[in-house]
């Protein structure tokens, strides 16, 4: 969530980044204003009344030990009226600061200055683009390439589970495990610390990250726990530290995590939901930091420049976009989509989100860190895929495929393939 103070000094600007962002609501800046000015003036008679008390406390001492005892006995009734209306006003300072949070969890992030202003993908920038697109008419689709080598069961998986929960079989497994293992492992080469995380989290661990209040309908829920499946590692992971004061020397933190993840994609259809470019459980290596808010910038940039480079590794065409404000998302303060290309479908595929959260996510957790003075600040939280199965393997076999049938394994993956086609 945004900061209190900053959403009262700025609240031209924070109503600006939620039209940006396609909020309408933009009356509930007024509204957790007016709501804090009255918390704040509850504060201030608990104080004044508190340090009436204090000082009514000692006059009770002094006047007791003069012997005064019927003076004494008539301030301590006023003492006792005290404590009534002190008691009256923490319960309404509680009911307000409860009002005020709720409101403050409905108002998003701001944009960055250098987000691109607009509300459709037309308005993202592409911001890198990378290899040779193929275009040669003969390429199949995953989807049929599966079929044919009966790699991938959708209809089994629909059978067990439903739509959206495909079976992997033989080479195709063992491809998943590959893709797997070589995130895992160049993530750790390039210093970050591997974490397997719970695969259900509570809520408090999902508000933290803001899947909760705004992504409730994505994702599948255990009521009689109050579990959610996470959609993401970001979640459980991100959470890691939730509530913590840090040192300072303890920044930057890199964590990388498998999970598989889970998504309800309330809403899609049509062709874009074909074969394996949406499904509702997925397998996904994630990256999440943990920075000082100096270096936030600069680490979204490393965060991108390495999510490229498994693309790069992998040798598969990509585009980078830079995400438009009312395409980026209620958390975000900055995204970039990493898009790889499908030869057989001639379109581009989202495989990685590399965004950058500035103290949003840390404030709602209350991550902390002590800066060089020893004052408490926000960290900062960042995360991208590194990367998203389902496409990778898409794009893989539409990619490498021949025209004689077979499909080529990528260079990086033959250690784990153990061979040279799938």
């Amino acid at each position: 969530m945004l900061d209190i103070t900053f959403i009262r000094e700025n609240s031209a600007l924070v109503k600006q980044g939620m039209v940006n962002k396609g909020e309408k609501n933009t009356d509930v800046i007024d509204h957790v204003i007016e709501k804090n000015e009255q918390w704040r003036g509850v504060v201030t008679q608990l104080d004044r009344l508190r340090a009436e008390g204090n000082k009514k406390a000692k006059m009770i001492g002094e006047l007791m030990g003069q012997g005064k005892r019927e003076e004494a006995q008539k301030i301590i009734k006023e003492t006792g009226d005290n404590k009534e209306k002190i008691k009256e006003l923490e319960t309404t300072l509680a009911e307000l600061q409860a009002e005020r949070d709720n409101l403050l969890y409905q108002i998003p992030n701001v944009p960055d200055e250098s987000v691109p202003v607009g509300h459709t993908e037309a308005d993202n920038q592409v911001f890198k683009t990378w290899g040779e697109p193929a275009k040669e008419e003969w390429l199949l689709p995953h989807w049929d390439i599966a079929a044919e080598k009966k790699w991938i069961d959708f209809d089994r998986g629909s059978k067990v589970t439903g739509a959206g929960f495909p079976f992997y079989v033989g080479q195709m497994a063992r491809l998943q495990r590959a893709l797997i293992n070589f995130f895992l492992n160049e993530a750790v080469a390039h210093g970050y610390t591997e974490i397997q995380s719970p695969y259900l989290v509570n809520e408090d661990s999902a508000r933290g990250t803001g899947q909760i209040p705004d992504k409730e309908d994505m994702m599948y829920t255990i009521p009689r726990d109050g579990f959610f499946a996470i959609p993401t590692a970001e979640v459980p992971v991100t959470n890691f530290h939730r509530d913590e004061i840090l040192s300072m020397d303890d920044l930057p933190i890199y964590y990388t995590a498998y999970t598989p993840c889970w998504r309800r994609e309330a809403g899609s259809y049509g062709k874009d939901v074909r074969g394996l470019n949406r499904l509702h459980q997925f397998d996904k290596v994630e990256l999440v930091k943990f920075v000082h808010p100096e270096y936030s910038d600069s680490e979204l940039e490393s965060l991108r420049e390495y999510a490229e480079s498994l693309l790069e590794k992998l040798n598969l065409p990509y585009r980078t976009l830079l995400m438009c404000t009312g395409d980026m998302g209620f958390t975000q303060t900055k995204k970039y989509d990493l898009e790889v290309w499908s030869p057989g479908q001639q379109r581009w595929l989202e495989v990685s989100s590399c965004s950058n959260f500035g103290s949003f996510q840390a404030r709602r957790m209350q991550l902390r860190y002590k800066n060089e003075k020893g004052k408490t600040e926000m960290v900062h939280t960042l995360n991208g895929s590194g990367l998203a199965l389902p496409r990778i393997v898409a794009s893989i076999l539409e990619t490498y495929q021949t025209e004689a049938g077979d499909v080529i394994v990528p260079d990086v993956l033959k250690p784990y393939m153990a061979s040279d086609k799938i």
